[in-house]
């Protein structure tokens, strides 16, 4: 460049007319300098950050430091202190991340995760495993914390509320097959490993050892995948020949069950935009003035319908006992409404418009004294005002959104649920926040 332009004058930066050459601040990465800082002091006092570490600290982690194998005077690596791990699974659901690597990424060049991190390295691995291997305990810290919120006044339970969310799971809809597919991927799953093993058995000593386990081992994977799918047929069969005893017309118009190879739990449900996709249904139970998660529940079925009791039983397992329940008209069904009223809760969701046009609300001779108490309640204005209360629950759904729950990362519904605790134990810390704070500008 220089041989180039090297006999052109030197172009000064013109002045700005009236007003000089301007004054600018050149970034200079040259030059040595000392910096001494304590990482504390980067974060400033009133960030978030340090309300989850706070929050975090104050909770009971005694059975996951039992659980450590390394100990004084043996040999193994020391772990992260669980405290860490869980203050950074809050932090990064809080923000709607669900990745491990990303974590593990922002742990070196985010700030705040530097901060709680405090020079202690973290590895992919090892996050990725404590957010899904833990959902007792995040069960129990849920519950806790529920009952922190009751024992402090803050949160009433008398009056609850649960909804669905439809969550894609993590599968592909083209994973979907039929018992005859399935039995052919199976069989040719199995000619695989065979002749794989045999190939390793006849050159031991080949060049590409890596190459043929890590290809037998791939092989391994998929007929455990596809037997796994074979089993999954065998329980919607038999989900389908228990319907049939009941509504035959009804089974014979359905098409055959399938199964995905990629998540055996998985099902292909309607989602909200009308479209059908692998998801999960996750049952949400809150408190609907403050918010506040009560419980949750993970199915594979795509509907809502007989939900409800499911829910309230999960409840009386935790000792809650709610007088109102709030749902929607999706999961009206006469028999847990009868069920409900025999156990002394009121359920307030609304009918099902009926094909032939007739009052929803019209007293049948067939029913049972809680669906006439029910049908009462709902045709009157205190049934109709409230219902809407069960409106506010659906800020639940959307904050549940905006921490990552538009789609799942993990296989199966085991891991579905302890996603769906890490979402409610992160929504109820803010919630709980937010209570507090409000109660003391209240009090001052």
């Amino acid at each position: 460049m220089t041989e180039l332009f090297g006999g052109l004058p030197e172009q000064a930066v013109p002045p700005a007319p009236g007003r000089g050459t301007p004054r600018l601040r050149q970034p200079e990465r040259d030059p040595p300098g000392w910096q001494i800082l304590a990482l504390d002091d980067l974060v400033t006092p009133d960030h978030p950050v340090r309300a989850v570490w706070a929050f975090v600290q104050r909770l009971d982690l005694q059975p996951l430091h039992e659980a450590v194998k390394a100990r004084e005077g043996q040999p193994g690596q020391a772990p992260a202190v669980p405290e860490l791990l869980l203050a950074l699974w809050l932090w990064a659901t809080v923000e709607g991340i669900g990745s491990a690597r990303q974590v593990d990424r922002l742990c070196t060049e985010y700030l705040a995760y530097r901060w709680l991190c405090g020079g202690v390295s973290m590895n992919y691995h090892n996050l990725a495993d404590f957010r899904t291997d833990h959902c007792d305990m995040l069960e129990r810290l849920l519950a806790e914390g529920v009952a922190a919120l009751v024992a402090e006044g803050l949160v009433a339970l008398e009056v609850l509320a649960q909804d669905g969310l439809r969550v894609r799971a993590a599968a592909g809809a083209g994973s979907f097959r039929r018992r005859p597919s399935l039995e052919k991927l199976a069989e040719a799953a199995q000619n695989r490993v065979a002749r794989l093993r045999q190939e390793a058995q006849n050159d031991p000593a080949g060049s590409d050892r890596r190459r043929q386990a890590a290809q037998q081992r791939a092989a391994r994977e998929q007929q455990y995948r596809v037997k796994a799918a074979l089993d999954r047929i065998k329980e919607l069969e038999a989900e389908r020949d228990r319907r049939a005893k009941t509504n035959k017309a009804q089974v014979e118009k359905q098409k055959e069950p399938r199964a995905s190879t990629t998540d055996r739990e998985a099902r292909s449900v309607k989602m909200a935009d009308g479209g059908f996709r692998p998801a999960y249904n996750l049952q949400i139970v809150c408190e609907p003035q403050s918010q506040v998660v009560v419980a949750v529940d993970v199915d594979t079925t795509g509907s809502d319908h007989g939900m409800a009791r499911r829910g309230l039983e999960q409840l009386a397992a935790g000792d809650v006992r709610p007088v109102d329940y709030l749902v929607d008209g999706g999961f009206a069904k006469h028999q847990d409404i009868e069920w409900a009223h025999q156990a002394g809760i009121r359920l307030w969701c609304p009918a099902m418009k009926n094909k032939h046009g007739t009052n929803p609300y019209a007293l049948r001779p067939r029913d049972g004294p809680g669906v006439a108490d029910w049908r009462r309640r709902m045709a009157g204005e205190r049934g109709r005002m409230m219902y809407k209360r069960r409106c506010q629950a659906e800020c639940v759904n959307a904050a549940a959104r905006r921490m990552g729950l538009t789609r799942l990362l993990v296989r199966g519904k085991e891991k579905a649920r302890t996603i769906l605790l890490w979402v409610a134990l992160a929504h109820n810390m803010m919630r709980s926040f937010a209570l507090r704070r409000a109660a003391a500008e209240a009090a001052a």
